[in-house]
């Protein structure tokens, strides 16, 4: 659910812009305002998960992010929609993190890679997935079918956590650094909106897009500077010593970067240039999902492997 909804929504985008008197520009919000907000809390979740444990957290996360899907089905106005999507990615954000850390406890660690992989087939095809399923669903129903989706999804999710999955401990004391969250979620999200209002208007020509570029820097300036003069910072540099985290760091960043950017680029590009449907605008980024998949099930036979040989 919470990786199909990073890009279900694009081939609805054009009824979505119709139905609530928007701009290419505004509408595009939709889309953004669900990542920079699952962005932003995504980091926090450990602390949530050593303070409240593992079980809760999720539930709270699954249990908000269908109530916030909801929302969003009966939203009346751009703003509305905004503002639900915001509290979609911000309550949803935990839950991919958490999964993760649930399937590394309950597998050995040679069963692990295969675990991971089979996981993984999931959360990476699906947002590939999202505009086939989102192109057939505004087509036969409605652009607000593609939010409405996720309910019963969402109940069956809660309903297996909570009788499956057991209770952690917890521990009241663990702290978390706000002063570095605060100012990396700041700097994360002034330079997210100046780069989707950049266009708008005209970059640095604009007081607001210097503003906000100025804003961003700051903000992480204060918080590398937080960093490395803290105890225990929000991210502890001793995390980048390790070759693997950084490589793992830099292929993330660079798959992110090359699938997010072509799934929102290419739906509006074949519905409003090419003039096709919202179905086959879907159904011609499907493919993309087979690749994934098998990529992913290789990965996991050789992760296997590899464990199993050191």
């Amino acid at each position: 659910m919470q990786a199909l909804d990073t890009t279900i929504a694009n081939v609805a985008l054009p009824y979505m812009q119709g139905s609530v008197s928007a701009s290419q520009d505004e509408i595009a919000w939709v889309l953004t305002s669900y990542i920079v907000a699952a962005a932003i809390m995504t980091p926090p979740t450990g602390f949530f998960a050593t303070r409240f444990g593992i079980k809760r957290v999720l539930l709270v996360s699954i249990c908000g992010f269908t109530i916030a899907s909801m929302l969003c089905d009966a939203a009346q106005s751009l703003i509305q929609i905004v503002v639900f999507r915001c509290l979609q990615g911000a309550l949803g954000a935990a839950i991919i993190p958490l999964t993760q850390t649930v399937m590394f406890n309950i597998n050995t660690p040679e069963r692990q890679g295969r675990a991971m992989s089979t996981f993984s087939i999931a959360i990476m095809a699906a947002p590939l997935l999202g505009p086939v399923i989102g192109g057939w669903l505004t087509s036969d129903y409605s652009w607000r079918a593609v939010f409405y989706i996720n309910m019963p999804l969402g109940i069956l999710a809660f309903i297996g956590t909570l009788v499956f999955l057991p209770e952690t401990k917890v521990d009241y004391h663990f702290k978390l650094d706000w002063i570095g969250f605060g100012t990396l979620s700041l700097a994360v999200g002034a330079l997210q909106i100046s780069l989707d209002r950049g266009v708008e208007q005209d970059w640095f020509s604009s007081r607001e897009i210097i503003t906000e570029a100025v804003l961003s820097a700051l903000a992480f300036y204060l918080f590398l500077v937080h960093v490395f003069t803290t105890r225990k910072p929000f991210i502890r540099p001793a995390l980048f010593s390790d070759r693997n985290f950084i490589v793992g760091t830099i292929f993330t960043t660079v798959l992110g970067t090359t699938t997010y950017a072509a799934l929102s680029l290419q739906p509006p590009f074949l519905q409003e240039l090419m003039n096709e449907p919202s179905i086959t605008a879907g159904l011609v980024m499907g493919p993309r999902g087979l690749g994934t998949i098998f990529s992913m099930l290789v990965a996991g036979r050789v992760i296997g492997q590899v464990l199993i040989s050191a």
